[in-house]
């Protein structure tokens, strides 16, 4: 049967200690100065009543990839469970596909001039049965990732214990990266 691969970043959980995305750069050999995965910090009010929210900045997966679509070569293309990964040996880096991506989640590797962005850790883990390297070392548990189809699965019972927001779900893209908003602190705007 085919998974429904997704994700959730828990902001109430995340400490934004940056581990995802060192572990990231490690398993992919991401280069200094780009990322396919950063937890972006940002603090709203003035002391004492103070909000401080950890939003993750990556690829979402989106189920209607505008990236797969305007993609000349099909380089961009989604496994049979959806997620959107780059095929470099047909990639021409055009970049159409950084230029569509609604989340600005893609770029261009400096050292190999390939188009990259996250990619769930696919090819390297998730084919493999294992959790994206971003999962296994979150010492909070923010991130949860595995088939949401799976009743018996973490991210299935996070999904339903919690309310979940897609990033610009007004878009219509349909991600399958989702997050818990952050509730703690206070912030007078």
């Amino acid at each position: 049967m085919k998974k429904n691969f997704r994700m959730i970043h828990d902001e109430n959980l995340c400490i934004g200690c940056q581990a995802c995305s060192v572990a990231c750069r490690s398993e992919n050999d991401v280069p200094d100065d780009v990322f396919r995965l950063q937890v972006r910090i940002e603090t709203k009010g003035k002391f004492p009543n103070l909000k401080t929210d950890m939003n993750r900045h990556s690829c979402v997966m989106c189920k209607d990839a505008p990236c797969v679509t305007v993609c000349p070569t099909g380089a961009s293309f989604q496994t049979k469970d959806g997620l959107v990964q780059i095929d470099h040996s047909l990639c021409v880096s055009c970049k159409y596909c950084v230029v569509a991506c609604p989340y600005e989640a893609r770029f261009v590797n400096p050292i190999t001039k390939n188009i990259d962005k996250c990619t769930f850790c696919f090819s390297n883990r998730v084919s493999k049965g294992l959790n994206p390297a971003c999962v296994t070392v979150c010492p909070t548990d923010a991130l949860v990732f595995g088939d949401i189809n799976d009743t018996k699965s973490a991210v299935y019972q996070k999904a339903k214990e919690c309310n979940l927001l897609y990033p610009k779900a007004d878009l219509g893209t349909k991600p399958q990266l989702a997050f818990v908003p952050n509730k703690k602190g206070v912030s007078y705007e």
